[in-house]
C-alpha cells in the first residue's frame, strides 16, 4: 500500500506534469472505483489543474473553477503515467485498468488496481473535505507544527498498542502497516507496547523515529518516477516485508506476527529483549 512518503512523491510528480495542463478526459473504466456521483466525473473536463496537494494518503488534483479529483490507492491501486495515452477507448473488465485521466497534451495516467479485493477510491467533490477519509484525518507527521508535545498528547490517553496507534489515520495521517513497522525498528520499540505506557524517554525517542524515517523515505522517493516508487519504497525498508533476514542493525533474524490480512515485522534484539512475539491473540504485552 502507498503511504505517507510514496504519496508524497506522487504529489510532487504530478505537480510536474499536471499544473498547468487541461483535462479534456475522464473515463471510469471500473464504476465501482467512483464513490461519488455529484459532480459527475465530466465536471472536471475543460478544467485546468492548478495544484496537487497529499492529505494523508489521498492525493487531490485541485482544478481551474471545477471540482477536486481526490483518490485513494488503497492496498493494490497505483497510479500510471504515460506520455502518450493510448488511442481508443478501454474495454471495461479487461484487466487492471480503473480510471484514466487524459491531458490536452496527449499525455495522461491511468490508475489500476491488482487483485480482488477492489478497495481503491475516486472521489469528485467540490471541497475535498467532502470526502469522509480526508475529513477525519489526524495531523500530518510532517507538518511544521507537529511537535513532540503534540505527538505525546496525542498518545497521552491512548489505550491500544503502538502499532495499531500509529496506523490509525483519525490519529496520525499517512503511516501504514510498512512504515509502522519501520518506525517501531528504529525507536526499538515493541509493536505491542501500550501508548500511553511510554515514558518522557519513550515518546521522544519515538517522535524523533517517525519524524526521521518518514522524512528520509520522502526524500529517497523524491524524484523518482512513478513507475518505480515501489520498488523504491521496498529497499528502504529494513524489517517490513523482511521475514528470515538478518537485522541490519544487530543481525538477529526479522520475525513476524501475522493477522487475518496483514502482518508486522520486526527484531526481536532491538525491540522486544530479545524475546519472539507469538500469535497477537495469545501475546502479552511487552513492556
Amino acid at each position: 500500500m502507498p503511504e505517507l512518503p510514496e504519496v508524497e512523491a506522487l504529489k510532487d510528480f504530478l505537480t510536474e506534469n499536471l499544473v498547468g495542463h487541461e483535462v479534456v478526459r475522464v473515463l471510469p473504466v471500473a464504476i465501482s472505483v467512483l464513490k461519488t456521483y455529484d459532480p459527475p466525473v465530466t465536471a472536471l473536463e475543460g478544467h485546468e489543474v492548478t495544484a496537487v496537494h497529499r492529505h494523508g494518503k489521498f492525493l487531490d488534483l485541485e482544478t481551474a473553477d471545477g471540482p477536486h479529483l481526490v483518490t485513494h490507492l488503497a492496498r493494490a491501486g497505483w497510479l500510471h503515467w504515460k506520455d502518450r495515452l493510448p488511442s481508443g477507448m478501454p474495454r471495461p473488465g479487461k484487466g487492471p485498468l480503473a480510471l484514466r485521466v487524459a491531458l490536452e497534451t496527449g499525455a495522461g495516467f491511468d490508475l489500476t488496481e491488482a487483485g480482488t479485493q477492489k478497495r481503491l477510491a475516486v472521489y469528485v467533490v467540490r471541497d475535498p473535505q467532502q470526502v469522509p477519509g480526508v475529513a477525519r484525518l489526524g495531523p500530518d507527521p510532517l507538518a511544521d507544527d507537529f511537535d513532540e508535545t503534540r505527538f505525546a498528547a496525542l498518545l497521552k490517553d491512548e489505550r491500544r498498542q503502538i502499532k495499531g496507534a500509529l496506523r490509525d489515520q483519525s490519529l496520525i495521517a499517512g503511516v501504514g502497516n510498512a512504515y509502522s513497522d519501520e518506525i517501531l525498528h528504529a525507536a526499538k520499540m515493541s509493536p505491542f507496547k501500550l501508548a500511553s505506557s511510554l515514558s518522557a524517554e519513550e515518546t521522544a525517542r519515538l517522535y524523533e523515529a517517525l519524524r526521521t524515517t518518514l522524512t528520509d523515505a520522502v526524500e529517497r522517493s523524491r524524484g523518482v518516477a512513478a513507475g518505480r516508487l515501489k520498488s523504491e519504497k521496498k529497499s528502504g525498508l529494513r524489517v517490513h516485508g523482511r521475514t528470515g533476514e538478518a537485522c541490519p542493525v544487530c543481525g538477529d533474524t526479522i520475525r513476524e506476527v501475522s493477522f487475518s490480512d496483514s502482518s508486522l515485522q520486526y527484531c526481536p534484539t532491538c525491540q522486544t529483549g530479545g524475546k519472539p512475539l507469538a500469535d497477537r491473540r495469545m501475546s502479552r504485552l511487552l513492556k
